[in-house]
């Protein structure tokens, strides 16, 4: 019984183990921009290497993370637009302007 146990206690913690995501897999800060209507948004520790929409795309965007932002002219990061934001920079843009961001 005391084998069956620690059995189920290994197969439990190892279930566990692999289930959880990786945290250097994040940009450690927040991500902030103002869109065409004025509207101010951010994200926290956006995940690298996934997608992310800026609503009505973005006149103004502050790369406040520790990574590196690629802007897109696209809504599908698809679409380079301009050189990449090093981290703690922000750039202003005009037409066309930013519909998507993702971290490297």
């Amino acid at each position: 019984m005391r084998l069956h146990r620690t059995l189920v206690a290994v197969l439990g913690a190892l279930a566990l183990a692999t289930a959880l995501p990786a945290s250097a897999s994040a940009a450690g800060g927040t991500l902030h921009y103002v869109n065409v209507n004025g509207d101010d948004f951010s994200t926290d520790n956006p995940v690298n290497g996934e997608c992310f929409l800026l609503i009505s795309g973005a006149v103004h965007v502050d790369n406040g993370t520790d990574t590196t932002a690629t802007v897109f002219s696209d809504h599908g990061c698809e679409d380079p637009l301009g050189p990449p934001l090093a981290p703690s920079t922000a750039r202003d843009f005009g037409q066309p302007v930013p519909h998507s961001v993702m971290f490297n």
